[in-house]
């Protein structure tokens, strides 16, 4: 094994980094650097033009200098120079570099490494750039001559100790010079890509907002997976419900099949329309520029009657009791307590058998402030929900699926508590959800 690894170096390993896609790539971004320096290398000649001449008062010609490097500096330190950096780096470097932080401007720190990574792109691209100028034609021209190209020109020149008669010497000499700009350029891309996440990475703050934006993500693709569970999920228990009630009636109660039909017909359309709610936010996540998209409103405890309406012609039997003015609840609060109402009765149907039980009670000032004094604590009121029916024989849950594991995750996120599961031969979920006090819809 150590002789594999220690083996002798082959020609086609000492020609690979010359012929690598990656080292050409990194020799443009090199010599892009060169570009920008062109600028800069033309104002430092006119200056030294000016010094040397004598024409213009020296004292004119460095309060010109200063200005023009105060000037020149500026786009040292811009977000934008470092964002086209970095957008340079990614596609010629091929270092996964992030994207900066929309809405964060680059720190102090930030700023110094970008201007340091610019200066130094600058300065090698620009050597680079006059050794590819310089080096190159004079290296195709030695090895030219030794094919009859451009003997004259070369005979009538002299290189330290070689002429125009040393042909061979003077092929060889071309030869390592190509070679030579090859490793050079190849060596410096190597080291400007593992240079760049140094000087062109996310700072600490750039970072945290980067992981507060995906947190953020992560948060509202999970709350879109519990809405489309908990939707799509009561359709289609209810229409499960109905379809089995229907075939087994179809022939003695046509009208009951009927009217099992039409419901499933009116699920299956809200399930329709929450789906469609869910693509539309989707469509706008994925695509911020786009106009958004037309969605369904989203439920909320003020249509809980037509809930149980729907649930109770599915067959289920529903018995409600609501206490407090549902349509006065804060709106995340109302949102996510229909959602578990929904997520509750579908648990029911599935886990238990007979009636439901179900109990909604809304504090009688979740949206007018009490008068309190000055010294009073601020208090929390609660949204109860309570839904309980006979634990059915066929269907007993273990740890619960997503549709629990939905709800408690509502519940969390809103600073609530939770129990579901059987007890005591019923099926039985209690939430309590924290309504701010004086809050308004």
């Amino acid at each position: 094994m150590a002789g594999r690894e220690n083996g002798p170096v082959t020609p086609r390993a000492l020609i690979a980094p010359l012929v690598r896609a990656s080292t050409c790539r990194r020799g443009v971004f090199l010599l892009l650097g060169g570009v920008l320096a062109l600028p800069y290398a033309l104002l430092a000649g006119t200056f030294v033009q000016l010094l040397t001449r004598g024409e213009v008062p020296r004292l004119l010609v460095f309060a010109l200098m200063v200005v023009a490097a105060v000037i020149g500096a500026v786009p040292f330190f811009l977000d934008g120079s470092r964002t086209l950096e970095i957008a340079a780096a990614r596609a010629l470097l091929g270092v996964p570099l992030p994207e900066p932080a929309a809405g964060h401007p680059a720190d102090r720190e930030t700023r110094l490494r970008a201007a340091l990574w610019i200066a130094l792109h600058m300065t090698v691209g620009g050597t680079v750039m006059f050794a590819l100028i310089s080096a190159l034609p004079m290296a195709l021209s030695f090895i030219a001559q030794q094919f009859g190209v451009g003997t004259q020109l070369v005979a009538q020149e002299s290189w330290g100790p070689l002429d125009g008669r040393d042909t061979g010497w003077l092929t060889l000499t071309g030869v390592l010079m190509l070679l030579g700009l090859g490793y050079a350029v190849a060596g410096l891309g190597t080291l400007a890509a593992s240079m760049a996440p140094a000087l062109l990475g996310p700072s600490a703050a750039e970072q945290l907002a980067a992981l507060a934006a995906r947190a953020a993500r992560l948060a509202e693709r999970n709350r879109l997976a519990r809405e489309l569970h908990d939707s799509v999920g009561h359709a289609l228990t209810v229409a499960t419900l109905q379809a089995g009630a229907a075939r087994q009636l179809l022939d003695g109660d046509p009208e009951f099949a009927r009217r099992a039909l039409a419901a499933i017909e009116e699920t299956s359309r809200h399930a329709m329309d929450d789906l469609d709610h869910v693509l539309g936010l989707l469509r706008e996540t994925e695509d911020a520029g786009r106009a958004p998209a037309a969605t369904a409103p989203q439920r909320t405890l003020a249509q809980l009657d037509r809930l149980v309406a729907d649930t109770r012609a599915a067959g289920l039997r529903v018995d409600a009791r609501v206490d407090g003015e549902l349509a006065e609840l804060p709106p995340a609060v109302s949102r996510e307590g229909y959602r578990i109402v929904q997520e509750g009765l579908t648990n029911a149907a599935r886990y238990g058998r007979g009636p439901v039980r179900l109990r909604v009670d809304v504090p009688e000032d979740a949206a007018v402030p009490a008068p309190r004094a000055a010294s009073d604590a601020p208090s929390r009121r609660w949204l109860e929900i309570e839904l309980e029916n006979v634990l059915g024989g066929a269907a007993r849950p273990g740890r619960g699926g997503r549709g629990l594991d939905g709800m408690r995750e509502r519940v969390l996120l809103l600073g609530g508590r939770i129990t579901a599961g059987p007890e005591d031969g019923h099926w039985r979920v209690r939430v309590r959800l924290p309504v701010p006090r004086g809050e308004t819809r």
